[in-house]
């Protein structure tokens, strides 16, 4: 695994505000209500932001597209607050959370930003390079364990990836939870990224 040299032409963000802390919060050395930026997020308060935060890859990688595009820079937890009443995310009486849920993602998204985006599924590895040529960007399902290419995954998907660029070999992209050194631009061999890849997600369309 790799990462370019060069600054990313695509801004990331952490889905964790505290990006240079994701390796103490992945191995749960850090309790989320620890995050010393959690402000930022536009949580309304600290356990907000520690019930949310673990959510919304989804909302990073909008995020993302959205300071690309535009050079705004919009709170993670208020692009999820706003999804809310599209169902992008369905909060269960546990106290649980479902979600990114695709389509009503792609209904908030064309609504409130004017983005084009299509879900799609059955997508095969080999066909990213075709589908990158079309869309501007891919937000890729992933196991969250491409942030560790050599281990082999329990399954595939669960986490979305903000895919910037696919070649017949490679595949760039911006991973919301990744470990410190490999979050922006992390380019992995297709094979090895196919090893995580669902088949499945949303191109946001020029």
């Amino acid at each position: 695994m790799k990462t370019t040299p060069v600054p990313a032409a695509v801004p990331y963000f952490c889905q964790w505000e505290s990006a240079h802390l994701a390796g103490a919060i992945i191995r749960k050395e850090m309790d989320l209500a620890g995050d010393p930026a959690w402000q930022a997020s536009g949580a309304r308060d600290v356990d907000e932001y520690a019930r949310w935060a673990s959510h919304v890859c989804g909302m990073a990688c909008l995020k993302m597209v959205l300071a690309a595009r535009s050079g705004r820079v919009y709170p993670t937890l208020e692009l999820a607050r706003g999804s809310l009443p599209y169902g992008a995310y369905v909060e269960e009486p546990g106290g649980g959370i479902k979600g990114l849920i695709y389509a009503p993602f792609v209904r908030y998204v064309a609504d409130v930003f004017g983005l084009r985006a299509q879900v799609r599924v059955d997508v095969e590895a080999e066909t990213l390079p075709a589908l990158l040529e079309e869309a501007e960007y891919f937000m890729a399902s992933v196991h969250p364990w491409i942030r560790w290419p050599a281990r082999q995954p329990p399954k595939k998907g669960g986490h979305l990836v903000l895919v910037t660029r696919a070649t017949p070999e490679a595949v760039r992209f911006h991973n919301p939870s990744g470990e410190p050194g490999v979050q922006a631009d992390v380019e992995l061999p297709l094979a090895v990224f196919d090893s995580f890849f669902a088949g499945r997600g949303v191109a946001i369309l020029p």
